[in-house]
């Protein structure tokens, strides 16, 4: 983003500053690890968690005379995420040194991509949580090693350095500046991870470090070119990638209404503070002297290739969500909620199936996913299979249990575990529909209260109260339809 660029502006929200109104642009730089076994050049493992250096070969040691040698999964990962993203495939890209100094980082450069990488431009259409959807372009995705980590709280004096990282494979996926406010950051991201997920090229753990961004903000009087941008480094939540945008928006306005000037720098986020930190002024290209890798040929493949992979992608977030609106009739937000994630998608998509899309879609997004959210817990963790679930739906529809009789049978199963039919049969929990039974409870509570009743026949909507106190006589077991009706007929409505 450099002053001379003016790209239209993306509807977003304005900061107002003491002078006037301000517009918040906003570019991502999205690091995704790759999904695979092994490193990015190495045989080494990339599995999380293990003893330090315990994960470490010769080659990510950069110890002399170790040669990289590419991971072919990586590469298919790469093209099937480009694939993901709509975005141009290069048959032919270049690794290149990315020379720099730092302690995790044992060769003294990093092995990337930097003019010709292996995905070109691509987009990501984005739904806005207000209803609006805007396309983001993606710049690039180019192929890189991860470096280590330093760890400088293990010992009073030394800095420890664990290299299990090392060598790991990360995308890096670059966003046009087409951002504009924190909301349409978040919702980049989140979209962005759903899509990596569902290709299965990135697990998206923020937490665990498998995706994590660089926030380039910059701000503008609304309609004049792009100012200079700061680059927050490393933010490893959602949240906290909203939180960033903003408060060092904040700071930049600030400076620039105070007649200051804002200086291109890479900073670091502290969420307990609430503020960005100035790390060191931000490199430019030259300043990493790039150069090809010697040691690595061009990648070339050709278009067969591209188009196997293209063949066995799954459905997608937005293919997905359009087909559950069409033909499962669901509203645009129920959709959008259940494939956001892939195992809802799924453990829905199995409720659903044979059944009345619309009644199981309540039942995940409020029953289920009320239920998992009070307890902690993901959908991958739900006591309450699919099947089990998809089986209490049927009692209801075939008449056996009520709608409430359901929400209590839904409670044992989560609790307890079971067959829902056999525990409906065993607890003796089916629905009376037995019409004399029902109507001798009914002629109890008509007689006890003439009052009610002649306030009923005078407003018939106050037929709910005999209705509620029914079904609590019953225990809830009547069933619902026989009381609206022989109610109906007893009250003469």
């Amino acid at each position: 983003m450099t002053a001379q660029d003016t790209a239209p502006s993306a509807p977003g929200k304005l900061i107002r500053g003491a002078t006037g109104n301000w517009e918040i642009v906003i570019g991502l730089e999205v690091h995704a690890q790759v999904t695979s076994q092994s490193k990015l050049f190495s045989g080494a493992s990339t599995e999380f968690g293990g003893a330090p250096n315990d994960h470490v070969s010769l080659v990510d040691a950069a110890m002399p005379g170790m040669l990289p040698v590419i991971n072919a999964e990586c590469v298919r990962q790469a093209v099937r995420t480009g694939l993901g993203l709509k975005a141009q495939i290069n048959l032919r890209s270049v690794f290149d040194r990315k020379n720099y100094f730092y302690p995790d980082l044992p060769q003294g450069y990093q092995i990337s991509q930097y003019k010709s990488p292996i995905v070109g431009e691509g987009i990501v259409a984005v739904d806005l949580p207000n209803g609006e959807r805007i396309d983001v372009g993606i710049e690039r995705l180019h192929l890189e090693q991860d470096a280590g980590k330093s760890t400088h709280d293990q010992h009073p004096t030394m800095t420890q350095v664990d290299l299990n990282r090392s060598g790991v494979a990360l995308m890096e996926i670059v966003s046009k500046p087409d951002l504009r406010s924190a909301d349409q950051a978040k919702a980049y991201v989140a979209k962005l991870r759903s899509i990596l997920r569902y290709l299965g090229t990135c697990d998206g753990d923020m937490e665990k470090g498998s995706l994590r961004a660089d926030v380039n903000v910059s701000v503008r009087r609304p309609g004049e070119p792009f100012g200079t941008r700061c680059e927050i480094k490393n933010v490893n939540s959602i949240r906290f990638i909203g939180q960033a945008v903003d408060t060092e928006a904040r700071r930049q306005v600030d400076i620039l209404e105070d007649g200051g000037t804002i200086v291109q720098e890479t900073r670091l986020f502290d969420p307990d503070r609430g503020e960005t930190r100035s790390m060191r002024s931000k490199e430019e290209a030259h300043d990493y002297r790039y150069f090809p890798d010697p040691d690595l040929l061009p990648l070339e493949f050709d278009q067969a290739f591209v188009d196997e992979l293209k063949a066995k992608l799954p459905e997608l977030p937005d293919a997905k969500k359009a087909r559950l609106m069409h033909d499962c009739g669901l509203s645009a937000y129920d959709a959008d909620v259940l494939v956001a994630e892939r195992e809802t998608a799924d453990f829905f998509e199995a409720v659903a199936h044979g059944r009345d899309a619309k009644v199981a879609a309540n039942w995940v997004l409020n029953e289920l996913a009320g239920r998992l959210n009070k307890e902690g817990k993901d959908i991958g963790a739900s006591p309450v299979s699919a099947a089990q679930l998809g089986t209490i739906l049927d009692l209801i529809g075939e008449g056996v249990i009520s709608g409430k009789i359901a929400k209590d049978l839904f409670e044992i199963v989560w609790s307890e575990g079971g067959d829902p039919r056999a525990l409906v049969e065993a607890r003796g929990m089916k629905q009376v529909t037995d019409l004399g039974a029902i109507e001798k409870v009914i002629d109890g509570i008509v007689a006890a209260n003439p009052d009610k009743v002649a306030q009923a026949q005078a407003k018939p909507a106050l037929i709910g109260w005999f209705v509620g106190q029914v079904m609590k006589s019953s225990g809830g077991k009547a069933n619902p339809q026989a009381v609206n009706d022989l109610l109906k007929r007893k009250l003469g409505l």
